[in-house]
């Protein structure tokens, strides 16, 4: 199954690290460290394998891959031996890296964006094309009418109106070019109900968002550990320290409220309460790719007694990301082969704030009943459903199986 995954922010760290590290998979280099469906759990016939997934993708930025490539290896960020072993394969991949469209109107950007979607379609003699966004976070979206129905939306970008965030946008365009569409990001994506409506409309999957690569992560694990063991979580403060071109982009007010939103939900559904404290993410340019987290929880056991747990996670932001990216890419694309569309609700393993059913609406997953829940191991129960429903499909359980 010939895959296309089409990367908004194609030149960022993760877009880089993710191109590399399929490359190398492809070119048996490297191993599958960090990509969940090459689990045994998740493994089988489903999957495009990593041999079948063909990049390109949109960026502001005009900067080779390789180049980029390059700068990420002397971050210590890939391997630098990988980097030099794929200068060809990086240069076919450059060769499909578009700019991405400035001008005109939106209704005219997202119009150019079906069309290179459409011709690297064609150019590669694709099954079908990915959207996954891995472009910088935006500030949320302002309300408009036009977000209430396609029909409406469509109206509005005719008449020539700003109405979309480019995230948005970019979901628009992937639903009008029958393209399923991955929002990596805390930014509003899919989930306006004009979008869901056009998803629906053209039968095409859609997942998100945040992806959940640090500190979330660790939320997700020891918040339920409290919560089943009846712990009474008193205070659970965090402060984060990003450098790279996240970090920068987070330093700006609304985007770092967004990420914060995204970030702040995960305990309140788990525990059932919100506990006193914040999440801080301040902008740290000497780190680089890597960001580091400090968390401070104070809990009561019997009779009250109080305690404490802290932890540290200091990781590399793109290395965390990429293996998930090609997973959502590779899981998105079969559940369009087998005719699935609409929010994929089951890949809330990979989410900070997952979708829910209704896949509508700024705050859509916020609340319990509309979304699937944030403990780490409920996920991965229906994650690993899902993936046996779609491998059976496809001919063969997962249980062993190759890609």
């Amino acid at each position: 199954m010939r895959t296309g995954v089409w990367l908004v922010g194609a030149r960022g760290s993760v877009a880089t690290t993710s191109i590399v590290g399929a490359l190398a998979l492809r070119a048996g280099l490297t191993g599958p460290t960090g990509c969940v469906t090459e689990l045994s759990e998740l493994r089988g016939p489903a999957w495009p394998s990593f041999a079948d997934l063909v990049f390109g993708g949109h960026d502001v930025a005009a900067t080779p891959l390789a180049k980029r490539a390059e700068a990420l290896a002397d971050a210590g960020v890939v391997p630098a031996r990988l980097v030099a072993a794929l200068g060809e394969e990086l240069a076919a991949v450059d060769d499909d890296v578009r700019p991405a469209p400035v001008g005109g109107t939106q209704a005219d950007r997202a119009a150019a964006v079906v069309a290179d979607l459409a011709a690297f379609r064609g150019r590669h003699g694709l099954d079908r094309v990915v959207v996954v966004n891995v472009s910088a976070t935006e500030p949320a979206a302002r309300p408009h009418p036009a977000h209430a129905d396609p029909d409406a939306l469509a109206a509005a970008l005719a008449a020539g109106e700003e109405v979309l965030p480019p995230s948005s946008l970019y979901a628009y365009a992937a639903f009008t070019a029958g393209c399923p569409y991955v929002d990596f990001t805390p930014s509003t994506g899919a989930r306006l109900p004009a979008l869901a409506a056009l998803a629906a409309r053209h039968a095409v999957p859609y997942a998100g968002h945040d992806g959940k690569t640090g500190e979330t992560l660790l939320k997700s694990v020891l918040a339920p550990m409290f919560a089943m063991r009846h712990l009474a979580v008193r205070s659970w403060s965090g402060t984060n320290l990003l450098g790279g071109g996240d970090g920068a982009t987070l330093a700006q007010p609304d985007a770092n409220a967004a990420k914060v939103a995204s970030k702040q939900r995960v305990l309140g559904e788990i525990l059932g309460y919100v506990p006193q404290g914040d999440t801080r993410i301040d902008y740290v340019e000497e780190l680089g790719d890597f960001k580091t987290a400090w968390d401070l929880i104070t809990f009561a056991g019997f009779l009250g007694t109080g305690m404490r747990l802290e932890f540290t996670w200091h990781g590399c932001d793109s290395a965390l990301a990429a293996p998930l990216v090609l997973d959502l890419a590779r899981i998105t694309a079969a559940a369009h082969a087998a005719g699935r569309h609409g929010p994929l609700t089951d890949l809330a393993f990979f989410f900070k704030d997952p979708l829910g059913p209704a896949g509508s609406g700024p705050d859509a997953g916020a609340t319990a009943d509309r979304a699937p829940g944030h403990a780490l191991g409920e996920q991965w129960a229906r994650l690993a459903a899902f993936a046996a429903d779609l491998h059976a499909g496809a001919g063969t359980p997962p249980a062993g199986g190759a890609a």
